[in-house]
């Protein structure tokens, strides 16, 4: 097809599907923020035999994919990651396709993951890519920047629980343990709120600790990177928790 005909088409009769066209963009002042996952990666990691609680080989290549992603698209100013998850940040005033929501997040995820069957010969080479692998993504309109550091002091706090959970199920099932027997082990009873009748409503969840690493989501860590400062903002506190109205 021919230029004349593209244009011929694009003024043409057809032209009405354009109105069936989703109008997602994100308004500024918000930040975008591109949070992809994994799909399916309990298999995948199974297939492919990554080592646990952490293959550090695969942590690597899911690195190597996001700085990819910034060089690709300059308009990216920040990334964290984690497991099989990647948090992107655009820039302030990004204009990167018109702020849509759906073309950004299209964009993001299809290229990340091109880009991760690409180099996985360079990080496996002696282990062969079994099937394609497969990513979600979300974007995240962050309001302001307090609602931006909250986000990311909210992935920060789930990368460390997840990671202490993982790292402890690993080493009790390398200990003899089954699979779920070590899942019992680290499980907890929390009493949250009582019945009309009086009796108490439980439920389950992991335990956690607290774990020391640099904190992203912290004023002196962000405001020492002029370039984050100058294309976001600064952070004007340290927050101690994540605020449950901006999550």
């Amino acid at each position: 097809m021919g230029e004349n005909e593209l244009v011929e088409m694009a003024n043409s009769k057809y032209e009405y599907v354009k109105s069936y066209e989703v109008e997602d963009e994100v308004f500024l002042p918000n930040f975008i923020v591109v949070q992809i996952n994994g799909r399916g990666f309990k298999r995948f990691s199974q297939v492919h035999e990554f080592e646990k609680p952490n293959d550090e080989v695969a942590l690597n290549l899911m690195n190597s994919c996001a700085i990819c992603v910034s060089e690709e698209f300059p308009d990216v100013v920040f990334l964290y990651g984690f497991s099989d998850e990647y948090s992107f940040v655009f820039k302030k005033t990004s204009k990167f396709y018109q702020r849509r929501a759906s073309k950004v997040e299209s964009i993001i995820v299809s290229f990340f993951t091109s880009v991760y069957v690409m180099k996985w010969r360079e990080f496996f080479p002696h282990k062969e890519l079994r099937y394609s692998p497969s990513f979600h993504a979300q974007v995240i309109s962050c309001a302001s920047i307090e609602v931006l550091q909250s986000y990311l002091l909210w992935r920060q706090t789930n990368c460390h629980t997840n990671n202490l959970h993982n790292t402890c199920l690993w080493e009790l099932i390398k200990c003899g343990k089954t699979e779920s027997e070590a899942l019992e082990l680290l499980r907890v009873i929390d009493i949250v709120k009582h019945r009309e009748n009086g009796s108490p409503v439980r439920r389950l969840r992991k335990k956690s600790s607290i774990v020391h690493s640099k904190n992203v989501a912290g004023k002196c860590f962000w405001n020492n990177h002029t370039g984050l400062m100058k294309e976001l903002g600064s952070f004007t506190n340290d927050i101690g928790k994540v605020e449950p109205d901006y999550v």
